[in-house]
């Protein structure tokens, strides 16, 4: 499992700041609105929907706002209609990017993104350049306590996982997305609960980056996590976990106390280094 994936254990740790809860139920709301507006309001046909749930109740947000963000999907509601864009883009040392948006003005958004890429050693892409080095699967991660390799590897396959990698400490069960929410389901039948489960992006082969470039890289992607448009950001970087566990300490989001994580993040309007969303 390369550094993308240590990337998104390094992200959940810090959606569960509460100083960042608002910015996270914003991006969660705006999912199953929009999974709502393509899908319909009934989860039960729409998988989609039932996803953006299971999300919105992990964050613990009420259920009253889900239904209403589900209710301004489907019209029920008024609300404002927003679009769903995939940005291409080159991060430091060559590193290939898809961002997912969505917004209700795509052009101040493109203006946004651009302007963030290039003030941290990255660029906008050409439409097909980067989309096909990725291929659209089922992603699920299980923390090793939860489930022995044989155990886990037997029950995924069977539900029609293609594929299941082990890391240090947790494993990554991929599926086609056909296939996804039957995998999904089988494991929470099983009550072998899930790190966290998506369809994303995962890339044919990774960019190997350390020094200055892996630095670079990941606070482009904080940056990037923490423009309320973007809703997911898919790169074939792979980091050492060491450094990974370097920049974390270093922005000081794990465990520190509150005082100390506002002065690491040290926000100035530039996209000061602060581990994001």
């Amino acid at each position: 499992m390369g550094g993308h994936s240590h990337w998104s254990t390094i992200k959940r740790k810090k959606g569960a700041e509460d100083a960042k809860r608002g910015k996270v139920f914003t991006k969660i709301i705006r999912e199953v609105t929009t999974a709502a507006r393509v899908g319909g309001g009934d989860p039960n046909g729409n998988p989609r929907l039932r996803l953006a749930i299971v999300k919105a109740k992990e964050v613990n947000m009420p259920a009253d706002n889900i239904k209403k963000a589900i209710q301004r999907g489907t019209g029920e509601l008024p609300g404002v209609n927003y679009e769903e864009v995939v940005y291409e883009a080159y991060g430091p040392g060559g590193v290939a990017m898809l961002i997912e948006i969505t917004t209700d003005n795509k052009y101040r958004t493109v203006a946004e993104i651009r302007n963030l890429l290039e003030k941290n050693n990255g660029r906008m892409a050409e439409a097909g350049s980067v989309s096909w080095m990725f291929h659209r699967k089922g992603r699920l991660i299980v923390d090793k306590s939860k489930s022995d390799e044989d155990t886990l590897m037997n029950l995924v396959l069977e539900a029609g996982a293609e594929d299941l990698q082990s890391a240090d400490d947790s494993f990554e069960v991929i599926t086609s997305p056909h296939d996804f929410e039957t995998v999904r389901k089988v494991l929470e039948d099983r009550k072998i609960a899930t790190v966290s489960a998506e369809v994303a992006y995962i890339p044919q082969n990774t960019v190997n980056l350390d020094g200055k470039d892996a630095e670079q890289m990941l606070k482009l992607m904080e940056l990037l996590e923490d423009h309320d448009d973007v809703q997911n950001i898919h790169a074939n970087f792979d980091i050492p976990q060491e450094v990974m566990d370097k920049v974390a300490a270093k922005s000081c989001w794990a465990g520190c106390p509150k005082s100390s994580r506002r002065k690491a993040a040290g926000r100035d309007g530039t996209g000061a280094y602060d581990m994001g969303t």
